[in-house]
């Protein structure tokens, strides 16, 4: 009896490593006819998309399939929908480019030509009955992963996710040579001013860490002031005081005055007290006020951890008016998964998550939507009983306000646990 697969058009998106995928059987008929040993691709597009597999079979013979004679595929079996296997090509064509002949195991070197590490494993996702590469994975995990130590790689990272996703997009790959034959070169980052315009800072970070400091530097300046100051918040504190003593005081208070003042007090720590002082100096009036008493581990004032840069509505506004008004009213804020309900005097009435937003109907008033029930946090709340709050909900951010719910400012939960072990026994 053939073996029932469930065709790729109706699977959900899935995502896959080529290490875990090299090696599963080929099924056509629910028969096992050989392994998968290569996966062709083509730069076609944004992403590179599967167009072919490379079968090996017994007797060392091998055969080419396309990527629509594929009927289903999963990180066990593929089943093909083949006349003749016999009659497939043996071999992929010169130009092919092949994902584990070609890149797998290949140097990624930097924009100079540097070695930053080693392509140790590749990242799939098939999506609308197409199997696209997304990204190349020169983490550690990735090579534990490889090696077949996945237990041991999740035990040693299990409390550390970032680690586990250190990859790198393919669109920041430099498209490779035209005629492939049997690529012996290195994978070339494509990391320029416009692309780095469209990164996540996450993922510049996780550049910026891997570079020396001359091209690190090269790198950073090529950001826009917001983009810069979200990126520093993402760095690793080593590279923090490296980037920061390296700019002048001006730019270096010009990006901090972007963040919260609970990340800016982070960044500030990382940095010898002088030079910390001397930026301090420079910054705008409310940061001046608030970040000392944190650096100093007595900032015991909810308030000093509080940002006023958060996005806020009247009552009687539809979505969509919101939906159309909220690009511009999120530039510059520091909570934006949250919108605040207001009157005219800032008494907070309500609040909506964007989800919500995106969800409602097109004329419906925000009144009607947005949740009355508040969870915040009184003005003088000990920052022990407000991580606490965070902790029992659940919430990214929470408003500060009065007694009579003037809103006075709103905490990040990244704040929050940043600084928890300078606050909390």
């Amino acid at each position: 009896m053939s073996e029932i697969t469930t065709p790729i058009k109706n699977q959900p998106e899935e995502t896959y490593f080529l290490s875990e995928i090299l090696g599963i059987k080929i099924l056509m008929l629910g028969k096992k006819v050989g392994k998968l040993t290569d996966l062709i691709i083509k730069e076609n597009g944004p992403l590179p998309v599967v167009v072919g597999l490379l079968i090996g079979r017994p007797f060392g013979e091998s055969a080419v399939v396309q990527w629509e004679q594929v009927r289903s595929f999963d990180a066990r079996s593929v089943q093909i929908e083949v006349d003749n296997l016999d009659a497939c090509p043996k071999e992929p064509d010169e130009d092919a480019i092949l994902l584990r002949d070609h890149i797998l195991d290949k140097k990624a070197l930097d924009l100079d030509g540097r070695e930053i590490e080693v392509v140790y494993d590749i990242r799939l996702v098939c999506r609308n009955h197409k199997l696209y590469v997304t990204d190349v994975d020169l983490s550690r995990y990735g090579l534990l992963r490889r090696m077949g130590l996945k237990g041991l790689a999740n035990a040693i990272y299990r409390l550390a996710e970032s680690i586990q996703e250190q990859t790198i997009s393919w669109t920041y790959i430099k498209p490779l040579p035209s005629r492939m034959g049997r690529f012996k070169g290195d994978v070339q980052l494509n990391v320029f001013k416009e692309a780095l315009a469209d990164m996540h800072p996450v993922d510049v970070a996780d550049i910026l860490e891997e570079l020396d400091h001359e091209q690190r530097m090269k790198l950073f300046e090529e950001l826009e002031p917001e983009h810069a100051s979200d990126t520093l918040e993402e760095i690793d504190p080593n590279v923090q005081r490296d980037l920061v003593a390296s700019m002048a005081p001006e730019k270096a208070a010009q990006l901090i005055d972007e963040m919260t003042p609970g990340q800016a007090a982070d960044v500030l720590a990382a940095l010898p007290a002088e030079d910390a002082k001397d930026i301090i100096a420079l910054l705008d009036e409310e940061n001046r006020q608030k970040i000392p008493p944190i650096l100093e581990e007595h900032g015991e004032d909810i308030l000093n951890l509080a940002t006023e840069e958060f996005i806020k509505f009247p009552p009687d506004i539809t979505v969509e008016e919101v939906q159309d008004r909220y690009r511009e009213a999120s530039k510059g804020k520091d909570v934006v998964i949250y919108l605040y309900i207001v009157d005219e005097k800032d008494h907070l009435l309500g609040v909506v998550d964007i989800k919500e937003l995106l969800q409602a109907e097109d004329k419906t008033l925000m009144k009607d939507i947005m949740n009355e029930n508040i969870i915040t946090l009184d003005a003088d709340c000990p920052l022990k009983e407000a991580l606490e709050t965070f902790t029992r909900y659940n919430f990214r951010a929470l408003p500060v306000t009065t007694d009579d719910h003037h809103i006075l400012g709103v905490v990040t939960y990244r704040d929050m646990v940043g600084l928890k072990h300078r606050f909390v026994d």
